[in-house]
């Protein structure tokens, strides 16, 4: 649940900045208090912990292991191939990526284009089902051989494989809000089990916000790298211009403090999907008592398989 403490450290900034800003009480005070009523009026609650449980805690006592894009270091990523590899290597759930082509049908795919994993090329906007079907998903893997004319799966060929294996899923959502929360809508309509065995996620809080207005009832999370606006993952600056990469480090400060003040509670997040390097047992404990799950990315090695699953098991 939201602490008091959260509240009070929320209006009582909001209050301050209002306050330099305009340097009038009564219009600090109008500002804070028509936050205090957006929030009020227009964020959704939190889906019942037992059932955030069940999702993100599947084999009871375990820590979950989720196959990111479906397992692809094993097989083709985000392909039917990868979900059936993933099982077999004992993972408790995988992680798809939502995108779509060109006529709107909602595929797995984790890039804009097709060249880094098929053998074609070009940006999906430009690509109808018809013509991505035909590429070999399997082309640039280390073990196409393997896996000889794999295709890109629909999202419902996924979601049905998934279920089958009895898998969890991780939807992972990259943008197209309105496009993605109908689509997912309708799967949830079309197989009821989805709402005890997968979870929505995205680095957007718009589009956890819009499947929260589609359906209330569907599982979502937030997904956060601190500085990903002014760095990469490696920790590079985007951008070579100094005065650039300061701007967005200060708008990389604004997100953090958003996402971890305001925008969960608005959009009523269950887990808070954060690179690995940021979780520790005070991160872990400040979300548990907001009645919100951690859960880690990307953790590939053995030995951070180990001190995770250790420590994580530890933290909960």
């Amino acid at each position: 649940m939201f602490q008091l403490g959260d509240e009070v450290t929320l209006y009582s900034l909001v209050f301050v900045l209002a306050l330099l800003g305009t340097r009038s009480p009564v219009w600090s005070t109008v500002i804070t208090t028509s936050l205090c009523l957006f929030l009020a009026m227009f964020r959704f609650p939190l889906v019942a912990t037992s059932r955030a449980r069940q999702v993100l805690h599947p084999v009871a006592g375990k820590v979950s292991a989720v196959a990111h894009r479906g397992g692809g270091h094993d097989a083709p990523e985000n392909t039917l191939a990868a979900i059936r590899e993933a099982s077999r290597n004992g993972a408790t759930g995988v992680e798809l990526d939502l995108e779509f082509s060109a006529d709107g049908i909602p595929i797995l795919m984790h890039d804009e284009t097709v060249d880094r994993t098929t053998n074609g090329s070009g940006p999906l906007s430009k690509m109808s089902f018809s013509e991505l079907r035909r590429l070999d998903a399997a082309a640039k893997h280390r073990f196409r051989s393997k896996f000889v004319d794999e295709k890109i799966p629909t999202l419902e060929e996924a979601v049905k494989e998934c279920i089958k294996l009895q898998l969890t899923i991780y939807f992972d959502v990259k943008g197209h809000p309105d496009e993605a929360a109908a689509a997912l809508k309708d799967m949830y309509k079309r197989y009821p089990v989805l709402y005890n065995s997968s979870i929505v996620c995205s680095f957007e809080p718009k589009v956890i916000y819009r499947m929260r207005q589609s359906d209330p009832e569907v599982l979502t999370a937030l997904t956060h790298r601190p500085w990903s606006l002014s760095t990469l993952g490696d920790g590079t600056p985007r951008f070579s211009s100094v005065w650039k990469h300061h701007w967005m480090t200060m708008m990389d400060i604004l997100l953090d403090w958003a996402h971890h003040h305001l925008l969960w509670k608005l959009c009523g997040v269950s887990a808070f999907l954060i690179q690995k390097n940021f979780v520790s047992q005070n991160y872990v404990q400040y979300w548990a008592q907001r009645g919100v799950e951690v859960v880690a990315w990307t953790i590939n090695t053995k030995v951070e398989k180990e001190y995770f699953q250790e420590c994580l098991s530890q933290w909960c």
